[in-house]
């Protein structure tokens, strides 16, 4: 099992190889995509003779040299399935949930489908069990600063000292609303709103929630996150079997941060509670 994308997002992608996570990642220059050869390299790396599940981001260039990776892999008769990290409400309507970025929801993904490889699920197995993980994810961000691409010399994007931006994406893409900073509390519900809005909760849901960190924020202010968006769920009913807080997919120095939620059913809480031992998870 594999992954792909631009550097930059540190821990993710090499921090995630390790027992019950991937196999082997395909990193290119900072946000932009590798081309097809190391793809293809690591493809052979991860194959073990019962082919390859090749996880990647919603995004143009990862799933063109990402395509032609696994082409060429076929024809070296190694399986290659892809599935498609698609879980940043803000970047498309429902409607067009297709075109949706892909983002932190890429570490529940890779955990779920790692446990299942480890567990000796079949090829198109572990597939159909990491496309269920991606189903159910859904995630947003928020943004208080933008990060520097060193080839640029300069920040991504402009953004006033007493203002925020809901939805900003990863690589300082666009988001559904800027305003002025105003109380953790209120911007987790607008955020919680999002979120919920596109993928209603009710009393009895069981859900995994990851608070992460874009790069730049403190390790104590994603806990005041986390504290508003654990009130606000357990009021609707919701219960939360599995918490994470930290930097899991960063975007550089941004100072900002992300929720995660993904619905979880017997089989995706098992598969996400397993035994896994890599540089940024442990259970």
């Amino acid at each position: 099992m594999l992954y792909l994308g631009g550097f930059g997002h540190i821990p993710v992608f090499a921090g995630y190889i390790g027992d019950g996570f991937l196999d082997a990642c395909a990193v290119g220059d900072v946000f932009a995509s590798p081309d097809m050869n190391p793809m293809l390299e690591s493809i052979k790396f991860a194959d073990s003779g019962q082919g390859v599940l090749c996880i990647v981001a919603n995004y143009g260039g990862d799933r063109m040299n990402f395509d032609m990776a696994c082409e060429m892999a076929e024809m070296d008769d190694i399986e290659a399935i892809k599935v498609i990290v698609a879980d940043d409400v803000a970047s498309a309507s429902k409607e067009e949930a297709k075109k949706r970025r892909g983002v932190a929801g890429f570490v529940y993904v890779s955990k779920v489908a790692g446990a299942a490889a480890a567990k000796g699920y079949s090829l198109s197995d572990v597939a159909d069990v990491a496309q269920k993980a991606s189903d159910n994810c859904r995630s947003i961000g928020v943004a208080l600063s933008s990060c520097t691409v060193p080839q640029a010399g300069k920040p991504t994007f402009e953004i006033a000292n007493d203002e925020i931006e809901i939805g900003m994406g990863i690589h300082g893409e666009p988001g559904v609303g800027r305003s002025k900073i105003t109380s953790v509390d209120d911007v987790v519900d607008e955020m919680l709103s999002h979120l919920l809005e596109d993928r209603p909760a009710q009393a009895g849901d069981r859900m995994a929630i990851l608070v992460n960190g874009l790069g730049g924020t403190p390790i104590e202010e994603l806990y005041l996150i986390l504290r508003r968006a654990k009130s606000e769920l357990e009021k609707i009913g919701v219960k939360l079997e599995h918490i994470r807080v930290g930097n899991y997919a960063t975007s550089m120095e941004m100072a900002g941060a992300s929720i995660t939620l993904m619905q979880l059913d017997d089989e995706l809480k098992t598969l996400l509670t397993a035994d896994a031992v890599c540089p940024f998870w442990e259970n």
